[in-house]
């Protein structure tokens, strides 16, 4: 008789976390508990080939996860103990859901003899995770825990969205056949649509006829930097792009007029209002109706048909990948010379950025955002990582930074939840430990996680935090000015971010001049670990360039005049005015 082969044994928790290793999952983020003894046993057993970064509160460990995965384009892993750690992971993985990245949950349960019994910390966690996740299971059986994670993890890249796997404490700890073998290198990216020749053909009819068309850029463009500018440069149509699609085109790009909406450009905005043609490109932007006029000619492009008309009326419905449709409509496209409405834009562009830089080095106090922005952008690094809050910070920074090269700017944009860029900076370092991330917050946002610059500290990520401190939360007491009630609700107390930073170990500046923030940002090139620079900031509202009042033409002339003056707006050119010059000189022409 032969002899039988004897299969190793290992732990469940240590196969399942091989799983992971196997798919590429560098770091994994969460807080101990109780009911997750068997998993971190595991990752100390494993602690070579998996980094498990220790957050001080399961939020954070879940937007972490998120803000890795929306650096990376890949899964990012966070987990947490049976009853209030689940919970707790929960507002981490809607902004997950609602950005559409896939992240991998592991949640503890207490053991299987204990489960239906009121036991301590027991819950019924599945119908808690059922709408944030694409996948949603509790293992069974020891034997069957990697192939449900690996099954979960199948699921988040197919749907872009979280699974979640609950693990009962005592099955991590029984000994399995160590022989599971992962589907991790069957995994292929999806075969995107191709454009079908008619449909670009139409495209392009309806473009050329077209009196004021827009590109509209959204996220699912992105890697098609080059295929949408040398569509712009033939075809003189300009550019907006979504929050979320920040830096696919290069912001200092003449034709990018930046975004529509409240955050949004001055040139974003008009363009769109202005817009008689729309080609929407890989996106489901949710406030067209307020900016897109509904009589637009619209053309949809996405590889997802259940978006098609959910936001406008549209005219030409194309299922393709936007790369490979941008580039066959560009073939397709005549070149079109520049029109007064192209010039008028591009005019647009260069005034509104004329007006913004000419405050950089305002040396008023409270500050304005504008010098704070130019010495960050000063100081970024080509491929730097901007993690960005939410509130008024979303503005200033979708308005002020630079992702011209190759920079990456995430923000929580559809969820948009505050707290989310110093987790999300932890994430993103993580996986890049020697390129540059930023965080940058309102105050607002920043106290809600500021716990976790000790994880900063812990693991010496040379993060740089920017804290926008104006006392309030101004997102949400701008709103309420423009419902005419009064602020309530909206006032925060002052706090010294910069010792409070210094308690908590990393190095922290507290700044109320320019000459301060210059001071503060020159010691932070020589940082060795985190450092937090907490700036006083004036709490005037960025201008709100979704309700402008400029033009006396058209609009009453002291409403003009007293929002220029309040947003000293004097440079500002109303686009009509613009677009006017710009006809004028094309007829003469």
């Amino acid at each position: 008789m032969e002899a039988s082969v004897m299969t190793e044994k290992i732990n469940a928790a240590d196969a399942m976390i091989k799983v992971l290793e196997d798919w590429g999952i560098h770091n994994i983020y969460g807080l101990p508990g109780g009911s997750f003894d068997s998993t971190m046993n595991a990752l100390y057993n494993r602690r070579h080939t998996i980094n498990y970064v220790q957050v001080r509160h399961e939020e954070v460990g879940a937007l972490a996860a998120a803000g890795e995965a929306k650096v990376t384009g890949r899964i990012g892993a966070t987990f947490g103990s049976a009853g209030p750690g689940a919970v707790h992971l929960l507002n981490g993985l809607y902004d997950a859901q609602y950005d559409h990245v896939p992240v991998l949950a592991l949640v503890g349960q207490v053991p299987t003899a204990a489960m239906n019994t009121n036991y301590f910390q027991e819950m019924n966690e599945n119908p808690m995770f059922a709408d944030v996740s694409v996948y949603n299971r509790t293992a069974m059986t020891a034997a069957q825990l990697p192939h449900v994670v690996d099954e979960a993890i199948r699921q988040a890249y197919k749907y872009q969205g979280v699974a979640v796997v609950t693990i009962p404490k005592d099955l991590g700890w029984q000994e399995i056949d160590d022989n599971y073998v992962s589907s991790a290198n069957l995994y292929q990216k999806p075969l995107l649509p191709e454009p079908d020749p008619e449909q670009v053909a139409t495209a392009w009819s309806i473009l050329k006829d077209a009196k004021k068309p827009i590109l509209y850029v959204g996220n699912g463009a992105r890697g098609a930097r080059d295929e949408i500018i040398a569509f712009s440069e033939k075809t003189h149509i300009p550019i907006i792009t979504t929050a979320l699609a920040k830096g696919i085109v290069p912001d200092d790009y003449k034709a990018n007029m930046g975004s529509a909406g409240r955050v949004a450009s001055k040139p974003g905005v008009e363009v769109a209002r202005g817009a008689d043609t729309v080609l929407f490109l890989g996106s489901d932007f949710p406030f067209q109706p307020y900016f897109i006029a509904p009589n637009a000619k619209y053309i949809q492009v996405d590889i997802d048909a259940s978006k098609f008309g959910r936001r406008h009326t549209v005219d030409l419905a194309v299922l393709a990948d936007a790369k490979k449709f941008i580039k066959a409509l560009t073939e397709k496209a005549d070149a079109v010379p520049e029109t007064a409405w192209y010039r008028a834009a591009v005019a647009n562009k260069a005034n509104w950025a004329e007006w913004m830089t000419s405050f950089e080095d305002d040396p008023q106090t409270p500050l304005r955002v504008e010098p704070i922005f130019k010495l960050i952008n000063e100081m970024a690094d080509k491929d730097a990582v901007f993690q960005v809050d939410v509130g008024n910070v979303t503005i200033n920074g979708m308005r002020y930074l630079k992702a011209n090269d190759n920079q990456i700017f995430t923000t929580s944009g559809w969820y948009a939840t505050m707290g989310y860029a110093v987790p999300a900076a932890i994430g993103a370092q993580a996986e890049f430990p020697d390129r540059q991330v930023w965080s940058i917050s309102g105050d607002g946002g920043f106290a809600m996680v500021m716990q976790d610059i000790m994880t900063q500290v812990k693991y010496h990520m040379p993060i740089i935090n920017i804290v926008l401190t104006n006392e309030s939360l101004g997102f949400i007491e701008a709103e309420q000015d423009d419902t005419r009630q009064p602020h309530s609700g909206v006032d925060l107390i002052d706090a010294d971010y910069g010792k409070a930073a210094e308690a908590m170990g990393a190095q922290g500046f507290e700044v109320h001049n320019l000459d301060e923030l210059k001071a503060a940002f020159a010691k932070a090139k020589d940082r060795k670990g985190p450092v937090v620079i907490d700036v006083k900031i004036s709490d005037l509202r960025p201008i709100p360039v979704e309700q402008l009042v400029l033009d006396k033409q058209t609009q009453d002339p002291e409403a003009v005049d007293a929002f220029v003056k309040k947003y000293h707006a004097e440079t500002l050119i109303p686009f009509r005015q613009l677009l006017e010059d710009a006809e004028k000189t094309t007829a003469n022409v």
